[in-house]
């Protein structure tokens, strides 16, 4: 019986690599992968950034009715 090709070469993940890790050994492919996956990490985290200063202004702005 032949092994399976994913047997002797398993998929890898780019998730899987941790930040700041080794990345000599992932393919161009790969590598532009990890780039879509972290970009939209980066778009994910700026819109609950984003999210939460209008929240903050919001209770800002409800404390200085307040006061005055």
């Amino acid at each position: 019986m032949a092994a399976q090709d994913d047997d002797i070469f398993p998929a890898r993940s780019t998730g899987d690599l941790p930040l700041g890790g080794d990345l000599s050994r992932l393919s161009e492919d790969e590598l532009k992968e990890r780039i879509d996956t972290l970009t939209a990490e980066i778009a994910r985290v700026e819109a609950a950034l984003a999210s939460r200063g209008g929240v903050r202004a919001a209770a800002d702005a409800m404390f200085r009715k307040k006061d005055n």
